[in-house]
C-alpha cells in the first residue's frame, strides 16, 4: 500500500511543471519599479528635442546601468530591495524634473481619457 502511495506522489510531482511546484513572491519594491518604468516618458514633450529632452534620457539609461550594477553586487533580499527602490526613486524624480521644466515652458504631458459608454 505504501508503495503504491509513494509511486503515485513521483507519478503526479514528475508531471508537474517544475517551475509551477513553487511559488516566488515577487518583491514590492520590483513592482514600484517595473510601474516606473512603464511611466518612462517615449518621446519629447511637444516634439520639442531640448537639452532637458537630451539629459532626461541620459538620466534614465545612467539609472538602467546603475540598478543593473547594483543588482550583480546585491549580496541578499535587502540589497535587491534598495537597488529596486532606488531605481523607482530616481525614475519618478527624473520624469518629474523634465514634466516641471516643460511645463514651465508651456507644454504638458499629454493625457488620455476614457469615459464610460
Amino acid at each position: 500500500m505504501k508503495k503504491t502511495i509513494f509511486r503515485t506522489a513521483l507519478v503526479a510531482m514528475a508531471l508537474v511543471p517544475a517551475g509551477a511546484a513553487i511559488a516566488i513572491p515577487t518583491m514590492y519594491e520590483k513592482e514600484v519599479a517595473r510601474g516606473e518604468e512603464a511611466r518612462i516618458i517615449q518621446s519629447p514633450i511637444g516634439g520639442i528635442q531640448n537639452s532637458k529632452w537630451y539629459d532626461y534620457r541620459i538620466n534614465v539609461n545612467e539609472s538602467r546601468k546603475e540598478l543593473a550594477s547594483d543588482l550583480r553586487r546585491a549580496s541578499d533580499i535587502e540589497d535587491q530591495r534598495d537597488a529596486y527602490s532606488e531605481y523607482a526613486t530616481e525614475l519618478s524624480h527624473e520624469r518629474g524634473k523634465y514634466v516641471k521644466y516643460m511645463a514651465k515652458r508651456g507644454y504638458r504631458v499629454p493625457q488620455v481619457y476614457l469615459e464610460a459608454l
